[in-house]
């Protein structure tokens, strides 16, 4: 029961812990989903690729070519809002061509701005990523539009004050027509209309798709989910690209929810109003391409039959969002258009309900201060308040265990051929003098959720995306850029990311040393002290591959963990001197 032991070995497993954070931690995925029918069996077999009618002609790209030669090849809608720019492709009215205004490539604001969707057909660095919506009939003589219908409007463009009216008609009584709106920000309201004059009854589903070529590896990391979700069935549902490309479709049926494809930052995705019963899929198509990872990946829906009387017409409205997943945004829209859990578009981990309100807090302080650097310096310094009750009586705690040694010595000494007597002596000894032998482990247990939740913090929220901080780090969401092995840039070295340690992890671990040589040492034999020692240097090496924003704030967080510290020593050394004064 002796406290280094047990202090050791949790610094140990916290370790151990960060390391697999690191390499392994994935969500747990959901267990493989049952194959369900996806509705009436007198479905055409064109119905079961569901939201991508054509994904056989989509396989196109034995010739892809450059993303501006496929944006001209057909006529467009041009959309023009402040956060958007791009058009809509009048053939098949596919959203197939949009770039984020606000957001950059890279840190510098002349860099081009972030490229979301691309036409079928586009060559990478910006392979195809597209979403539309749509009809498919109950029967293949019922003529409904395709992706390669060309719709016809008289509107040019669209903005957030002024929509655009599309029609189509299949010359045989069906008159489709669409509005498409948009807000200031990232959302589409599609509206289509369905009137019959045929002179029969004609029974319609409702469809929608997400898809895009090629799993972006590159950009994957194990910490977040990346690929197909969606909320389906009252809850969040996620498949990884890789999981596709092993089982190939996932069914779910949902009375309303929403679905598409994630980025780490951005979002693709389709809400249609209403709880009217989905049948949803994720679905990897491979490509003619021999790279598994080149293939094609898909969200999509088929909504419940619709019956159109002849005479009638009917109506149904889904939005579209396509953007940047600001946490506040996100709300917002699942409010306003009463979309199910819709700020689960970030992954937000385990620790989700620390990662939230610390975002919040962060936010807040990042646009009162007008800096995002200082708000993670104020922002620890009010964790270290709110934690200091806590520390201090850690400390003393510590202080007591150290008061204590000579009497657990003489008990080692006595107890050496009995543990179990050692343990029951030691622990009475504990009790006797109202020590906590544990009580030394609990704000570094503290510190493991908060680690993991500012980590998720600072690596999912676009907030602090491309946020500077002072001096060489422009980037707190990404790793510092310096490197001690080529003496910060001295010596021209190209090295591997993995042998890069930068100035702020140096800085922390020796922030992390002198803490440890300041506070009060427990008993440790030559090995556990040598362990000890290690620490800081592990603990460099991982945090150097770690966000910027993070190594700062554990920086930040030691320095005032050394004036803490020198403060409570200068308390426990006047406690001391005290007590000795009034002894016999």
């Amino acid at each position: 029961m002796n406290n280094n032991n047990n202090f050791i070995a949790f610094v140990v497993l916290s370790a151990l812990l960060l390391m697999g954070f690191q390499y392994f931690y994935v969500k747990p995925m959901m267990a493989a989903h049952p194959q369900i029918q996806t509705g009436a069996q007198t479905v055409t077999q064109t119905a079961t690729h569901m939201g991508n009618p054509d994904i056989n002609s989509a396989k196109e790209p034995d010739a892809r070519r450059n993303r501006a030669e496929a944006v001209k090849e057909n006529p467009r809608l041009v959309v023009t809002t402040p956060e958007l720019k791009g058009t809509i492709n009048l053939k098949g009215a596919r959203f197939d061509d949009m770039l984020l205004n606000s957001y950059h490539e890279t840190v510098d604001p002349t860099s081009a701005p972030v490229t979301l969707l691309s036409p079928s057909g586009s060559a990478a660095p910006h392979d195809a990523f597209y979403t539309e919506l749509g009809w498919l009939g109950e029967t293949s003589d019922i003529k409904v539009p395709t992706s390669d219908s060309v719709w016809i409007t008289a509107d040019k463009d669209i903005n957030p004050k002024h929509s655009a009216r599309l029609t189509w008609s299949n010359n045989a009584g069906l008159n489709f027509e669409r509005t498409i709106a948009v807000d200031e920000h990232f959302m589409f309201t599609v509206t289509d209309r369905v009137t019959n004059s045929s002179g029969k009854d004609v029974t319609l589903y409702p469809f929608g798709t997400v898809a895009r070529r090629g799993n972006p590896v590159t950009r994957a990391a194990a910490v977040l989910h990346e690929g197909p979700l969606g909320v389906l069935g009252g809850s969040l549902q996620e498949a990884t690209y890789k999981k596709l490309i092993d089982h190939a479709r996932m069914n779910f049926d949902s009375d309303g929810g929403w679905l598409g494809i994630t980025d780490k930052y951005w979002l693709v995705a389709l809400a249609p109003t209403g709880t009217d019963k989905l049948n949803a899929s994720f679905q990897y198509h491979p490509s003619s391409d021999s790279d598994p990872n080149q293939g094609y990946f898909q969200s999509d829906y088929r909504g419940s039959a619709v019956t159109i009387a002849s005479g009638a017409s009917t109506e149904r409205i889904t939005h579209i969002f396509i953007g940047a997943k600001r946490f506040k945004l996100l709300n917002t829209y699942m409010d306003d258009f009463n979309i199910p859990l819709f700020n689960h578009a970030i992954d937000f981990g385990w620790f989700w309900f620390l990662t939230i309100p610390f975002l919040h807090l962060l936010n807040h302080l990042g646009e009162t201060l007008g800096s995002y650097g200082l708000a993670i310096l104020v922002f620890t310094v009010m964790l270290k308040l709110i934690t200091l009750p806590l520390s201090l009586k850690s400390n003393h705690s510590m202080a007591r265990m150290k008061d204590l040694q000579p009497e657990i010595k003489k008990l080692q000494e006595r107890y050496a051929e009995d543990k179990l007597k050692l343990n029951q002596e030691t622990m009475e000894l504990f009790k006797r003098e109202k020590v906590n032998p544990m009580s030394g482990c609990v704000p570094m247990l503290i510190q493991i959720p908060i680690f993991f939740a500012l980590y998720k913090v600072l690596y999912v929220g676009i907030e602090l995306r491309q946020a500077p901080f002072y001096g060489w780090i422009k980037d707190m969401s990404l790793p510092d850029p310096t490197s001690a092995l080529t003496l910060f840039g001295l010596v021209p070295v190209d090295l591997p990311p993995a042998m890069h340690i930068g100035a702020w992890p140096i800085l922390m671990g020796v922030g992390m040393f002198l803490q440890q040589r300041m506070s009060p040492q427990p008993m440790a034999d030559k090995t556990q002290a040598r362990m000890m020692m290690m620490m800081p240097i592990i603990f460099t090496y991982m945090l150097a591959s770690m966000p910027a924003g993070l190594v700062i704030y554990w920086t930040w967080s030691n320095l005032l963990s050394i004036g803490q510290q020198w403060y409570i020593t200068r308390v426990d050394a006047k406690r001391r001197a005290a007590a000795k004064a009034i002894a016999p």
